[in-house]
């Protein structure tokens, strides 16, 4: 069964504000499960966002 996190743990997770994440789920840029009036955040969509938003980092050539 998928895990599902509410607003305020996906916020400490990504080191974020409450609001912030409100306002990603209001322009759809996190997926998210109503539970009646409830919101919920698959904790996958949280680790899969953090993966696709990740910058790699850069090779140093000629380290000095």
């Amino acid at each position: 069964m998928t895990q599902l996190i509410d607003v305020k743990e996906a916020a400490d997770r990504l080191g974020l504000r409450v609001s912030t994440v409100r306002a990603w789920l209001a322009a759809r840029r996190l997926p998210f499960v109503r539970c009646g009036r409830s919101v919920r955040i698959p904790l996958r969509s949280i680790e899969e966002f953090i993966e696709r938003n990740t910058v790699p980092v850069r090779e140093r050539h000629g380290d000095r």
